[in-house]
């Protein structure tokens, strides 16, 4: 029987770590505004495919992979640093146009996007310390005793509020496309662009912190 307490927690811990203003966040904004819902969606759906291989690990114990991923986090963090930084400076430097339209459907979403998110996601150790703390924080979450099906739920859960929270993010954002101008959109690009490149300093700051420490 489904334990509609657990799918509930799990979709709220999908939220909480989906809804913090990070570089996910930024890319999801801007490109809902250029684009429109349907590409801020499946923008963010990258990085909820990141947070549930996270979820997964968290949630099945899968201690080899954690120690894989941990023993490997200088790389991970300085690659994810570096990308940031690069991301930032082609998001400053671009001038978009809105009247550039993109396909308002599946298939006219680049697949990159998607990529871009989940490789952001997946090279962030810390979302995965993050689960293993608040699953080992809260009762119940550990799958110690409670089998695969009990695993398998959670982590589809996580999955599930995490793409809840970029669709209502997406659907919210679309609402103030109508009023976008280019100027606008170059503005938001340069802010956005900015932030994005400041988060990638803050990461290799950490990582060259930890190195001379």
């Amino acid at each position: 029987m489904l334990d509609f307490g657990l799918v509930a927690t799990g979709v709220v811990i999908g939220v909480a770590v989906a809804a913090p203003i990070g570089p996910v966040n930024l890319i999801v904004i801007r490109r809902t505004l250029r684009y429109g819902r349907l590409n801020g969606l499946v923008t963010g759906s990258g990085a909820a495919m990141g947070d549930g291989i996270f979820a997964a690990m968290a949630a099945f114990s899968l201690t080899a992979a954690i120690d894989f991923l941990l023993s490997y986090e200088f790389w991970l963090q300085t690659i994810g640093g570096l990308f940031l930084i690069i991301l930032g400076l082609r998001t400053l430097l671009s001038h978009p146009h809105l009247a550039e339209p993109e396909p308002d459907k599946v298939s006219g979403v680049p697949a990159h996007v998607f990529l871009t998110t989940f490789a952001l996601t997946i090279t962030n150790p810390a979302t995965m310390l993050g689960f293993i703390a608040i699953f080992s924080g809260v009762a119940g979450l550990s799958s110690a005793g409670q089998g695969y099906g009990h695993a398998a739920i959670l982590t589809g859960a996580v999955i599930a509020g995490s793409l809840l929270w970029w669709f209502g993010l997406s659907q919210f954002v679309a609402l103030f496309r109508q009023r976008m101008s280019d100027h606008l959109l170059e503005i938001i690009n340069r802010v956005s662009g900015g932030v994005i490149i400041l988060f990638g300093v803050a990461v290799l700051g950490r990582v060259a912190v930890h190195l001379l420490g």
